[in-house]
């Protein structure tokens, strides 16, 4: 039996209400996030995972929905938040990293799956979602 993963990745807002993305060296642009470790709250591990990747401290503040990846058996959970702190760095998992608006961030965001993930993350009255990846 396959058992799933489960991510946490957050849409972080800046005090411009701008978006944080990273860019990740194979997937391109996305949400930081990444994989709840055991024992892990997995609002615990969007903060570690955001701090990890972009340098950036944050409050989570609201749940959004959920994906399922069938064939790949991960759940990704996303979360709202907001910066409070720290300073944009790159690192192993973030070849790039910056705020940018909405438009900026649906443009440059090259996999469908993580433009439609986002898509119904922005949509706040759509919460939460649950969307299945196949």
């Amino acid at each position: 039996m396959q058992l799933y993963r489960v991510t946490g990745c957050a849409v972080v807002y800046d005090h411009e209400r701008r978006i944080l993305l990273k860019k990740d060296p194979e997937r391109g642009w996305e949400l930081p996030g990444g994989h709840v470790v055991s024992h892990e709250p997995i609002p615990g591990a969007v903060i570690r995972e955001v701090w990890e990747e972009t340098g950036i401290e944050i409050d989570v503040i609201g749940f959004c929905g959920i994906s399922q990846d069938v064939r790949e058996h991960v759940c990704h959970t996303f979360w709202m938040a907001r910066a409070v702190g720290g300073v944009l760095t790159t690192g192993e998992e973030s070849l790039d990293v910056g705020f940018f608006t909405a438009e900026e961030a649906m443009s440059i965001i090259r996999r469908d799956d993580f433009r439609e993930e986002l898509k119904r993350c922005l949509d706040e009255q759509a919460h939460p979602f649950y969307l299945v990846l196949e």
